[in-house]
């Protein structure tokens, strides 16, 4: 079977069981998906092309690196502070160094973020994982953030991402490729912590632009650790 049908064969065998394990909620489910990519790198359309189709079911984030701007093409979607937490991701899991794609699930296990049959097993894990409950509200001047039940002194972090884009790319190794993708990660920063009654309430301020933009927000050990909860407001079409 060539690779490009065996691709398709195992997704669609996920895609179906992913349906069965999560179709009594019609919100994602609170599984943090990283991917972190580039338009630079041959190999990871594929893994962008999963991402997409993660979307519709988990909490999902494209973290585009700043590693590959190089051979005459800069990914628009690149930054430093992907690269940098990619890094802290490589020391907590002891890699020798980061790659591309690289798909990290609920800060809990890295894999190639192209292999179809390791992402389902993975995902399939992390359904049995206790989360705590996260409950985001868009307010007139933000965001409203209320957490319960969750692992005290966790670490509250609220990324912002893009929707979706797109690049024709011009030069590199995906020169003449036009390539989609979901979720861009724009910001990520921590606005708190989970108190001793393991319990975060807060209205975080937003700028009126992110109301056009995904609102993340996730709970996590230390800067690279497990995610214990997700969750998503999505952007709205104005």
């Amino acid at each position: 079977m060539a690779q490009g049908s065996k691709f398709i064969v195992v997704f669609l065998l996920f895609t179906a069981s992913a349906t069965i394990l999560f179709s009594a909620s019609e919100t994602r489910a609170p599984i943090l998906v990283e991917l972190f990519t580039s338009e630079g790198c041959s190999s990871c359309p594929p893994a962008d092309r999963l991402l997409e189709q993660l979307d519709s079911r988990f909490v999902v984030l494209s973290e585009h690196v700043d590693y590959w701007n190089h051979d005459g093409w800069t990914d628009p979607f690149s930054s430093a502070e992907w690269t940098a937490r990619q890094e802290t991701y490589g020391r907590h899991f002891k890699l020798d160094g980061p790659y591309t794609p690289q798909m990290v699930v609920d800060g809990s296990v890295e894999f190639t973020g192209s292999n179809v049959t390791r992402a389902a097993h993975e995902l399939a894990l992390a359904k049995d994982r206790p989360k705590a409950a996260v409950r985001l509200e868009r307010s007139s001047t933000g965001v409203q953030v209320k957490i319960e039940s969750a692992r005290t002194g966790a670490g509250v972090f609220l990324a912002i991402a893009d929707d979706s884009g797109e690049s024709q790319v011009g030069a590199g190794e995906n020169r003449g490729r036009q390539l989609h993708h979901v979720a861009i990660a724009r910001s990520l920063r921590k606005i708190g912590r989970i108190d001793s009654e393991g319990r975060f309430h807060r209205e975080v301020a937003l700028p009126e632009k992110t109301r056009r933009q995904r609102v993340i927000v996730f709970l996590q050990q230390g800067d690279a650790g497990v995610v214990s909860g997700a969750a998503m407001l999505a952007a709205e079409k104005l």
